[in-house]
């Protein structure tokens, strides 16, 4: 319990320090540099691959900051580095409007291991010093984009355990203050399956 004491409030302290705005992009223009993207992500940023992320309706402070991050190097992919190569950070501002505005289409939870998902989403994995996903991503998988805490409600299941691997395994490590690193580190397999489907199925109310 004092660990996870800890770790709310590691996550509550840099919440508080990430900056609260960001200059608003023009979805207009992102709508026509987002052709480069609709191979992968889909016209409409709800990609079909279950291995590459929806970014429809995610924020747009989120989206902007992944492709920073794939732009300095702090997140590494092959794939988007060669992307994000010729954008600048208007650019980058005015996808991320685009596809904020976009309508995400709903997934579906694999029922068998959904309901071990939802206990370690709302209430976490307390013998493990794993935190509840509720605090930093809401009761609906909505995030908080002023934290910089994306939507995670009718991502691909594949997509999310992938990147739950990777934060556990130190392959993705941008993300503040280490707190998907320290909390994925303490997940087995089965843990990160479970929450990935439970959150794929989740949808805003």
């Amino acid at each position: 319990m004092n660990y996870m004491r800890s770790s709310l409030f590691a996550i509550l302290s840099v919440a508080l320090a990430l900056p609260m705005g960001l200059q608003a992009g023009d979805p207009a223009r992102g709508q026509q540099l987002s052709q480069a993207c609709a191979a992968c992500h889909g016209s409409d940023g709800n990609s079909v691959n279950p291995e590459w992320p929806k970014i429809a309706g995610q924020h747009a402070e989120y989206t902007y900051k992944q492709l920073m991050d794939y732009k300095s190097g702090r997140r590494e992919n092959a794939l988007m580095v060669g992307q994000v190569a010729n954008l600048d950070e208007q650019d980058m501002r005015d996808l991320a409007a685009f596809y904020a505005r976009q309508q995400l289409s709903p997934g579906t939870a694999d029922e068998s291991v959904a309901e071990r998902g939802e206990r370690i989403y709302r209430g976490g994995i307390p013998t493990s010093g794993v935190a509840a996903c509720t605090a930093c991503h809401g009761p609906t998988g909505q995030g908080n984009p002023a934290a910089l805490f994306p939507v995670v409600a009718g991502q691909h299941a594949q997509y999310n355990s992938d990147q739950l691997r990777y934060f556990r395994g130190e392959q993705r490590a941008n993300d503040n203050g280490r707190m998907m690193r320290n909390l994925a580190a303490r997940m087995s397999d089965a843990d990160i399956r479970a929450v990935a489907e439970y959150m794929s199925g989740l949808r805003a109310e």
